[in-house]
């Protein structure tokens, strides 16, 4: 036998290992399919995946925290944002559901242990076989690890048979207004993986073992590393600053405001009525993602009273135009001196707003990234990877995207280069459950 060939039997066997340590020999459907529950009885429940509490300052604190992985919902949407971000998106390599399903399993299993700041395994490696766990966040602790998972509607093909499971809100967008030089190779894919932790090599080892346990059944397809939250979803977070210098999305929804999130994130809310095929993505709600990228040379060479009237906002204090502090509604009617209106009809804040997009919003969750520079330019390859979550991407982020990207001032400094869209359906319940499993029942 080749090298190649023993060094990738020597990698099914750790696979096979792994999978035994969660279980996977049982049947799809069992009660206790995959060992969930073995794994993870002990969750701790240090933290609510919906608190709005401030993160601790205390650095031992922060490395034990830990984000309940079960629940109705998944974790990592109305969390409190974390300062660290690995986002992975997948193409579904098989063609057999059942091995699609299996995986999602051994992702669940291993997701509740990675969230405990567990290991993926607990059981003894070999000498002669590869450790289950890669070990580079061992001893580091959780650092509130949160891992989400989604469907992109490229899963709905013929090849697993749920073409008729998938809903509308989930069609693909086609090409928007800011869209047109979207690159492939950075965009869509069958599954996506979004891993938010306060610990930057705590959500690359996330990302890294789910990929190795995918392999046979899934391929990475792109992804990205994000540092430095550029919004809030906790009540007591301060706005955090883009790449630009700017406090933006001052006015996202907070976990605690649940009348919005069942209004405007959450699938099914309040009762709402779902065709009886796409009742599995109740309690779930829709991922768009976009990498944005920023002509940050070109920004800073830009005076301040023209990078203030992109934003309409005071970059030193984060306040609108029209006055205030940072968390002063926008007085979008209000004319300056020379008669037009103090916060330009094309800034930023104003088209994004839900007061001129008819209550409009969407749960924002994004992070600012480097890929460090461009080796085509020379210049910094950098920018905001946008995360948001929402009850209907069409009539929502499309509706949004569309206006910006239309007339946004801020188009001048930025181009939408990546991203995608993927439906995230409801918590996994408890041991046994997996991430989408009553999509496939």
């Amino acid at each position: 036998m080749t090298e190649q060939g023993t060094s990738r039997r020597r990698f099914f066997t750790g696979a096979a290992g792994l999978g035994v340590a969660a279980g996977v020999g049982v049947g799809v459907g069992v009660a206790t399919g995959y060992g969930i529950r073995a794994a993870t009885e002990a969750n701790a429940a240090s933290t609510d995946p919906g608190s709005t509490g401030a993160a601790s300052t205390d650095p031992d604190a922060q490395a034990n925290a830990i984000v309940p992985f079960y629940g109705a919902r998944q974790a990592g949407i109305v969390t409190p944002q974390q300062e660290r971000l690995m986002f992975a998106a997948f193409d579904v390599s098989t063609t057999d559901v059942e091995e699609l399903k299996r995986m999602l399993g051994r992702w669940a299993a291993m997701a509740a242990r990675m969230t405990q700041g567990k290991q993926v395994s607990d059981s003894p490696t070999k000498p002669a076989q590869p450790p289950f766990d890669t070990g580079e966040a061992m001893d580091l602790g959780a650092h509130s690890l949160t891992i989400t998972v989604g469907f992109g509607p490229s899963l709905f093909d013929d090849r697993f048979g749920l073409a008729d499971r998938m809903p509308p809100e989930l069609t693909a967008f086609g090409t928007i207004p800011g869209d047109a030089v979207m690159r492939a190779e950075l965009s869509d894919g069958d599954l996506c993986v979004q891993a938010c932790a306060d610990d930057p090599q705590v959500v690359f080892h996330a990302i890294r073992n789910l990929a190795r346990a995918a392999r046979g059944t899934a391929t990475l397809r792109w992804s990205q590393l994000g540092f430095g939250r550029a919004s809030s979803t906790g009540s007591q977070q301060v706005t955090p600053r883009n790449l630009m210098g700017f406090k933006d999305g001052t006015r996202n929804v907070r976990a605690d405001d649940t009348a919005t999130l069942d209004a405007h994130v959450w699938v099914g809310a309040n009762g709402a009525s779902l065709a009886p095929e796409h009742e599995w993505m109740r309690g779930g709600s829709y991922l768009v993602a976009r990498k944005i990228r920023m002509e940050i040379e070109s920004w800073d060479t830009d005076p301040l009273e023209d990078q203030e009237k992109i934003f309409a906002r005071f970059k030193d204090t984060g306040a609108p135009l029209t006055g205030g502090d940072e968390f002063t509604a926008p007085d979008y009617a209000k004319l300056g001196d020379n008669g037009q209106p103090v916060i330009d009809i094309d800034a930023h804040i104003r088209l994004a707003s839900p007061e001129q997009n008819n209550g409009l919003t969407i749960l924002r969750r994004g992070y600012n990234y480097t890929d460090g520079q461009d080796p085509a330019t020379g210049k910094l390859a950098a920018g905001l990877f946008f995360i948001a979550y929402q009850r209907d991407p069409q009539t929502q982020f499309k509706v949004l995207q569309t206006r910006l990207g239309k007339s946004d001032l801020l188009n001048e400094y930025i181009a939408h280069i990546g991203g995608g869209l993927w439906g995230c359906p409801p918590g996994v319940s408890a041991p046994g459950d997996w991430f989408g499993k009553s999509l496939f029942t």
